[in-house]
């Protein structure tokens, strides 16, 4: 079984609710990843989102832009990213790790070969985010033989029977986006989202992360009491951004993703 599906049906039978951490691969080097990646999960993060640095990342803040950026400029590729990944595992076999990036750099890599690669270094997932569900058939099928789960965004205005389309092809769980607008763009209404996250869940089945706008430990509580899972990206990106040395980096990490952890807890 996928360990994303793991992860979740652990948490489920815990009563807990997940912590999904994105950072940037190669930022702030690729020697410093795998080193990040593992002082996430020392946080209590429950799975890693792994951005693959891409040139015009249009979902993005200007956070995660600049951080793409600075693994550009290193020439972290998306074979990089994936090494990362096998070097990650060398510590960690259990902590779920999804690859999330934009259509281009998979589609160059070729999806076959990409999924064998996730498949090997022990990637549990792909999220692409400009890959609507009517093109999203070719990657199912290179990604569903070898249990890599595919994991699609629902938009906080998506009509349902947009949702039950993307459905149809997402495994792993759903990331529901809690607000209009690009990561860390603002902060999210609950209230607002509540029911079209609920309608959502009905429809997917599986679990349904919410992200984008959650930037603190009372939003990450506010955000577990109505969904799956928590995903922070642009408030952890801007520390790494911030810090100095990657051992620096690495415990304000940790000590964040505690705070997150901290607020999700109390949510449950």
């Amino acid at each position: 079984m996928n360990r994303i599906n793991i992860c979740f049906e652990k948490l489920d039978s815990d009563g807990n609710k997940g912590l999904i951490a994105f950072v940037t691969a190669g930022d702030p080097s690729l020697d410093a990843t795998p080193e990040i990646m593992h002082a996430l999960v020392a946080g209590g993060a429950d799975i890693i989102e792994l951005g693959v640095p891409f040139s015009d990342p249009m979902a993005d803040g200007e956070v995660i832009q600049r951080a793409s950026e600075r693994a550009l400029s290193h020439g972290t590729s998306l074979n990089d990213v994936l090494d990362c990944v096998l070097k990650f595992r060398q510590k960690d076999l259990d902590t779920p790790v999804v690859l999330m990036g934009y259509c281009n750099p998979f589609q160059q890599m070729g999806l076959d070969p990409l999924a064998s690669r996730c498949k090997e270094v022990g990637a549990d997932g792909v999220l692409v985010v400009d890959l609507p569900p009517e093109e999203a058939a070719p990657f199912k099928s290179s990604f569903e033989p070898l249990g890599i789960a595919q994991i699609f965004l629902v938009a906080p205005n998506s009509p349902v029977e947009r949702i039950r389309k993307i459905c149809e092809y997402a495994s792993g769980f759903v990331y529901f986006v809690a607000v209009k607008g690009v990561t860390g763009d603002k902060q999210f209404d609950g209230h607002e989202i509540r029911e079209n996250i609920e309608r959502t869940k009905s429809i997917a089945g599986i679990p349904v992360g919410l992200g984008f706008g959650i930037r603190d430990p009372r939003a990450a509580g506010d955000a577990a009491a109505i969904s799956d899972g928590v995903v922070v990206g642009s408030a952890i990106v801007e520390i790494i951004e911030k810090g100095k040395t990657v051992s620096e980096i690495s415990e304000n990490v940790t000590h964040f993703v505690q705070e997150l952890r901290i607020g999700i807890n109390g949510s449950v």
